[in-house]
């Protein structure tokens, strides 16, 4: 439990003192609730016997420090102090709820957010090896069982246990045959809560790993549409849906049906408990002890504690049930946060100046050329290297071509390039300065078009500005960008130009539109280097073409890196890199590298 509460208070960072708050309304309920209850058993009394107010020590004190003229005064204000207690319990009790849910569900917004953050600014590699379904899962719904089903059913729980203790005192103090019913309540709740405990984290997990199964068949299904729909496969994720379903509808009843289990147990068992109590008072009252008061409170607080012992053991049922998700979000936050300070200690770099998902618009000065300098990079897990000892020069306007085999490190070098990996050893410098002093700025200076563009469901206009709200976007960068990608026409043709909605991924486009929409993308970014990464191999010949005369016609203004399968893409660039397994075998210019001429041939 313990170790529960360290990582809940982790997860909550922010939010302790609106806590404190709740906790201390609760603690003035449960007074609240003694009092209006235990003030029942004396007016009840009274009205039934006036006398009482002159044999009862308190009673008769109280009626002549304040004076009272008749007995029906001195009940009337009884039943006022009863009333009023009561209404103000209610008033507070609604606002404890509201402040509950109020509290958990900002919270859970808060936690998503956060989550978000992170799995944002978290290295590349986890994101390789993490299933897009698990971090939509967790944003949503684990999100939902830690802040729902582990904090607010924790919450509940204390002004569950609150009150139910603050009765059972009121019980004992009244009449000391009520310590039968307290233990008898006790054993009947552990019992109940030991029994099922196993039971339903299993069912609450299963249950969550189906939901998480589900997301990743939606995913699958529909994110690949066309050729489902082609191949004629909708019957296999139909079948897999149908059964993650099925076992999320059965796992999700049984912890709830059986999570509510004691509350029926409890409600039971206190009426059995209430009549047998009656019976044997009656049987055993020689004392002349008033009857109708003791069984006035009894009955009050029986009735309120029904819900509140029931209430409270479905609660810690709930959060027992619950707990895998505050470890999942707590190792996963942990994780990621231990890797980011991981990361701004290796290697001795800067603290401040790493990648951060803050939006920060910094550029790092380029004015002559760009270093890489034995560059050496190996995946996690594999012996060989992925880079070996990489070494080359950019100058400032020059374009370059890297090919290679698939599998030869090119793809690897530009997620160096681009910051996403972090070599072994070796360094990247410009002018001088290693990128890694301050990698946010180098990638802000860095435009990146891979072979499949990302767009999102929504206008031209804001896939070509990606993240910049609206009222920030400059129409003059806009225009500029699209006639350097050679866009114009595409916005001309379509319905509502800019304001076209593109569809989700930019179905509504061509593949060469969609390419095009990458460049113009990085040019409104106004990004000095511009890495293509293989950016026209799903492209026909006569779609290529006018991809690669856009690229062309950035060659001196821009920095440009090309990676390429099809070799007629880098006909043009300045020099032309081969690499074969993490290693340049050959460097030069088009005719010496792709055409086999050497120097001594073109001169002659």
């Amino acid at each position: 439990m313990i170790k529960l509460i360290s990582k809940l208070l982790f997860l909550t960072q922010g939010h302790h003192r609106s806590l404190v708050i709740i906790i201390f309304t609760f603690i003035s309920i449960s007074g609240l609730e003694v009092l209006g209850t235990g003030i029942i058993g004396p007016f009840i009394a009274i009205a039934t016997n006036p006398d009482l107010i002159r044999s009862n020590s308190w009673l008769s004190l109280a009626y002549t420090k304040f004076n009272f003229n008749s007995d029906s005064q001195f009940l009337l204000a009884l039943g006022l102090i009863v009333i009023a207690a009561f209404y103000v319990k209610a008033f507070l009790s609604f606002h404890a709820q509201k402040s509950v849910f109020q509290f958990g569900y900002k919270l859970k917004g808060d936690l998503s957010c956060k989550l978000m953050k992170a799995y944002l600014a978290a290295p590349y590699s986890f994101h390789l090896n993490m299933n897009s379904a698990i971090l939509i899962q967790n944003i949503t719904t684990t999100t939902d069982n830690v802040c729902i089903g582990v904090v607010m059913g924790m919450l509940t729980s204390v002004s569950n246990l609150l009150v139910t203790f603050a009765l059972m005192a009121l019980l004992v103090q009244t009449n000391a045959m009520a310590l039968i019913l307290i233990a008898m309540l006790a054993i009947v709740m552990f019992a109940l809560s030991r029994a099922m405990k196993q039971s339903l984290a299993r069912w609450s997990q299963d249950g969550w790993q189906a939901s998480g199964e589900m997301i990743r068949i939606l995913n699958h299904g529909l994110g690949g549409l066309k050729e489902t729909r082609v191949i004629g496969c909708e019957s296999y994720f139909d079948r897999q849906m149908e059964q993650q379903a099925a076992k999320f509808a059965t796992n999700a009843t049984l912890a709830q049906g059986y999570g509510n289990l004691p509350r029926y147990a409890i409600e039971a068992f206190m009426l059995t408990f209430l009549v047998g109590f009656i019976l044997l008072f009656v049987s055993l009252n020689n004392s002349g002890q008033n009857l109708s008061g003791v069984l006035g409170i009894f009955g009050l607080a029986s009735i309120r504690l029904l819900p509140a012992s029931g209430n409270l053991v479905s609660s810690l049922n709930m959060v027992r049930s619950n707990t895998f998700a505050v470890d999942k979000l707590f190792f996963d936050l942990k994780n990621l946060e231990q890797a980011r300070e991981s990361a701004r200690v290796d290697r001795g770099r800067s603290h401040q100046k790493l990648l951060s998902s803050d939006r920060d618009d910094r550029s790092m000065s380029f004015e002559h050329q760009i270093i890489l300098n034995k560059l050496t990079f190996a995946y996690p897990n594999t012996a060989r290297q992925a880079l070996d000892d990489i070494s080359f020069a950019i100058r400032k306007g020059q374009s370059i071509g890297i090919i290679g085999k698939s599998g030869s490190g090119k793809t690897t070098l530009v997620d160096v390039i681009l910051g996403l990996f972090e070599p072994h050893s070796g360094d990247i410098e410009v002018d001088g300065i290693s990128v890694y002093e301050d990698l946010r700025a180098w990638q802000n200076i860095l435009g990146y078009v891979p072979q499949t563009i990302f767009l999102t469901d929504d206008t031209l206009e804001r896939n070509i500005a990606f993240g910049v709200p609206d009222h920030l976007i400059d129409r003059d960068r806009l225009v500029k960008a699209i006639e350097m990608s050679q866009l114009q026409d595409v916005v001309a043709q379509l319905p509502d130009g800019l304001g076209t909605l593109v569809g989700e991924r930019g179905v509504l486009l061509s593949g060469g539109q969609r390419q095009r929409v990458g460049i113009a993308r990085v040019l409104y970014h106004q990004r000095q280097i511009l890495v293509f990464d293989e950016a026209t191999a799903a492209l026909d010949t006569e779609t290529e073409q006018m991809v690669t005369e856009a690229t062309k016609a950035l060659s001196g203004s821009n920095t440009v890196i090309i990676i390429a399968h099809r070799l007629s893409t880098i006909e043009h660039c300045d020099r032309i890199y081969q690499i074969e397994q993490g290693k340049i075998i050959k460097a030069g210019s088009y005719k010496e590298v792709v055409l086999g001429q050497d120097r001594s041939t073109n001169s002659m």
